[in-house]
């Protein structure tokens, strides 16, 4: 009779998760978070097939010279059998929409430029945009005769494309951590993690257009992922546990659930990608290095939470009592730690991680769908491999590694193939050293 209720409470605790978030996708307003700029009163509109409600993909950009922006200035874009223009608006900023996902030809036509104003020596115009694992893309056509062309230099790319992948490989490890401690407490490989990543953006999302300020809806969507990682294991996992489930059944039920919550979450908040606000944020000029504010952000925001976390192992009992637990459990539990508890918290630190990891990730992209967590979830598993499975600093070490592989390779291959990187990476070190960098041996097998 005390079972059923607890898996009683359990579900009521889960439909009340699943209750709440459809109300605030639903209250939501899906035009709150797309911010392209109207056009100028001055300015020609748009062909109407072009514009951005018209098609789910749009190729999108902002003209600046000399930081004042650029208005009146006609864009066009051609390809995958289409083609359309558009003008800049009153901030410079432009928006094409296109049909489908592909390579297109964007073009800036130079003599609508203001007098005065021309590209920057050696800029590419037109410009190759292909989409990669995104309904947006961007185009940048720098302005101005003092300006140095992006990738001109080599080693300023690799510098920029280096420093972009120590922010893409922090906010990986965010998401990576939490896994790892999951895996190390409980054995468990969680396929469903990456939908925790989703849901922080979601939630993100959900509460920017009730009106919120960015601040407080950033705080109440990680508050949120802590929330859904303590229900999912107090009416889903502690009862499978209770159960003397095994670590295979376990991991297949992981996967059930990821694909229930993806298509749950497709169910209310659809199939496009939606920008939160302040998702084009301005490029930053550290001497020759170009970074944008919003990659700046996520990687000094990233590093404060894994180093206040990193702490917290170290310092605290808490902390140590969860090493133990990840370490032995019988022993930790022969001790006198409770392991129940530590579990539950690991469950709710860890949704917290993956929510803000996943709220960094629809900046960095940008963007929020219902699916990118599942397009994150390969790297996530890259990262925690290669630093070696339940190891927390591996975790991080091993996401760091990943993040500068994938954006470092952009100099050399396709974007829509920089994720490929993270699949050979899992396979070589599979195979040399399934351990990882900082796994021990006895871990596997």
């Amino acid at each position: 009779m005390r079972s059923r209720r607890k898996l009683a409470r359990s579900s009521s605790l889960l439909a009340a998760l699943v209750a709440l978030l459809a109300v605030l996708l639903l209250s939501a307003p899906a035009s709150y978070a797309v911010a392209p700029a109207a056009p100028s009163p001055g300015a020609a509109p748009s062909p109407s097939p072009s514009s951005p409600e018209a098609f789910p993909n749009t190729i999108n950009g902002v003209l600046r010279n000399a930081g004042q922006p650029v208005p009146g200035v006609t864009i066009r874009a051609t390809g995958e059998g289409y083609s359309a223009e558009t003008v800049t608006s009153a901030t410079g900023a432009w928006t094409i929409g296109v049909p489908v996902q592909g390579t297109y030809q964007v073009e800036l036509v130079e003599s609508t430029l203001p007098q005065g104003v021309a590209l920057a020596p050696g800029a590419q115009n037109p410009r190759t945009v292909t989409f990669a694992n995104t309904s947006n893309a961007g185009a940048i056509f720098p302005l101005g005769e003092g300006i140095k062309v992006q990738g001109a230099n080599f080693g300023e790319q690799l510098v920029e494309r280096v420093i972009a992948g120590i922010s893409f490989g922090l906010l990986l490890a965010l998401a990576a951590v939490g896994l790892s401690l999951i895996f190390g407490t409980t054995g468990l490989t969680n396929f469903a993690h990456g939908e925790m990543v989703t849901f922080g953006a979601v939630l993100m999302f959900a509460f920017s257009g009730m009106g919120l300020p960015v601040w407080l809806a950033a705080v109440l969507a990680v508050v949120g992922g802590a929330v859904a990682g303590y229900v999912q294991d107090a009416g889903l996992w502690r009862p499978l546990r209770r159960r003397g489930t095994g670590l295979i059944p376990m991991m297949i039920v992981s996967i059930g659930l990821a694909l229930a919550a993806r298509y749950t979450i497709q169910l209310f908040f659809g199939g496009g990608t939606q920008q939160l606000p302040g998702a084009q944020s301005p490029q930053l000029s550290l001497g020759a290095i170009s970074i944008s504010q919003n990659t700046l952000r996520s990687l000094i925001i990233s590093a404060i939470v894994i180093g206040l976390l990193g702490f917290l192992l170290q310092r605290t009992r808490l902390g140590k009592a969860t090493r133990a637990v990840a370490d032995n459990p019988a022993l930790a539990s022969a001790s006198g730690i409770d392991v129940d508890r530590v579990i539950r918290i690991v469950w709710t630190v860890g949704g917290l991680l993956a929510a803000l990891g996943g709220i960094l990730w629809a900046y960095y992209r940008p963007g929020v769908s219902f699916n990118m967590g599942q397009q994150l979830l390969l790297l996530i598993f890259a990262g925690v491999t290669l630093g070696g499975l339940g190891t927390v600093y591996g975790a991080l070490v091993g996401s760091v590694i990943v993040g500068i592989f994938v954006e470092v390779s952009t100099i050399w291959l396709e974007a829509d193939l920089k994720f490929v990187g993270a699949l050979l990476i899992m396979i070589v070190v599979l195979l040399f050293r399934p351990q990882g960098i900082l796994g021990r041996k006895e871990r596997v097998g």
